[in-house]
Order: C-alpha cells, then structure tokens, then sequence
C-alpha cells in the first residue's frame, strides 16, 4: 500500500513538474515576444510609427515594417493632371526596391475632389490602369484641420506642405532627413529620383 501511494505521489509530483515547467516555457516565450516588439519598436524611427489600413483589404498596416527603407511618400489621385505619374512612381519602385526603396501611396480627396471612389474602385483603377504594386492605403486627409498625423509630422519635418495632389516626400533610411517635392516634379529623371539614388547610396 506504501508503495501504491509513493508511485501515486511520485507521479503527481511529475505532471506538477511537467505542468510548471511548460507554464514557464509559455511565460518565457511570452517575455520573448514582447521584448521583441519592444525591441522592433525602438528601432522605429518616430516619425513611422503610425498605422493605416491598407488600400485593397482595409487590414491594419504598421509603418514600422518600412524601418530601414528609403521612402518616397506620394499622395494621390485617380482623376488629376497629375495621375499618369502613377506610371513614374512604379517605374521607381521596380527599379529600386531590391536597393532598399519603397513607394507609398496616400490616396486623399482633398484636392479637386479628384479622388471621389471608395477604396475597391481608387484599387482597381490604380492596378487596372498603372498596374501599380507599391503600397497604397486607404483614402485620408493630408490639408487642412483634420491631416492625418503622419502627414502632419512629414510637414513640420520638411517645411513644405502638399498644395495639390502628388506632393512627394522622400524620408531617409534613418528617418531624420524629409524632403518635399511639389506635384510638379515628376518622378523619373530629374531631381526626385536623384535624390532617391542619394538616398540609397547612404543606406
């Protein structure tokens, strides 16, 4: 009977022990991932730390993931003047994102009221027409009272404000250096894509 109860404790004492140590794996494993979000997050620059929905899905999109890169930042607009730059701006990002650019595009109806669809239509004209495959997320504010707070930063960052659609910020790899482009400027061989080839080089 002794040897029946000492074989019982014995046994309860190990699932006690199993029980622990994988209620320790599980705290361990939780610490790790919290440092690592941490961790991701110092290494954020401020002025990425900012969330919006991408364009096709509405899922959340964090800036952070774009750590490191060198950023052309474009608002847009399906019925503008300007809206064949979109073709420009692909051109960048196919031709130099494996050096570390990415293009990201803000759809806004601030201007003209040039962007008037909702998200699948602004989605499906803009790959439809220009085939575009750099990032886009849905349509914000970036003039006036209610400028989403990342384009609020870029232009306290750069000193220069977009007054019509297609306004280009270039923000560093580290994240300090912002620079305004005005719509004007087109996105292949002049003074943008010069700056991105700076840009790059200092990665």
């Amino acid at each position: 009977m002794r040897s029946a109860c000492l074989v019982v404790v014995g046994l309860f004492m190990g699932l006690m022990s199993v029980t622990s140590s994988q209620s320790v794996l599980a705290a361990q494993t939780a610490q790790s991932s919290q440092s690592a979000q941490v961790a991701k997050q110092l290494a954020c620059p401020a002025n990425l730390q900012f969330q919006f929905d991408r364009l096709q899905d509405s899922a959340p999109q964090s800036l952070c993931q774009y750590a490191g890169k060198v950023l052309l930042v474009v608002n847009t607009a399906s019925y503008c003047g300007f809206t064949s730059q979109y073709e420009g701006l692909e051109s960048l990002y196919k031709d130099y994102a494996a050096q570390g650019l990415v293009v990201l595009g803000f759809p806004s109806n601030d201007f003209g009221k040039q962007e008037p669809g909702d998200a699948k239509q602004i989605a499906d004209f803009c790959f439809n027409t220009y085939g575009v495959a750099f990032p886009m997320f849905a349509k914000t504010k970036v003039t006036g009272t209610s400028t989403n707070p990342f384009y609020k930063q870029l232009v306290e960052l750069s000193g220069s404000k977009p007054m019509w659609n297609f306004h280009k910020y270039l923000i560093s790899a580290d994240g300090t250096v912002v620079t305004g482009f005005d719509s004007s400027s087109q996105p292949r061989g002049g003074s943008v894509e010069k700056a991105i080839k700076a840009a790059l080089a200092v990665r």
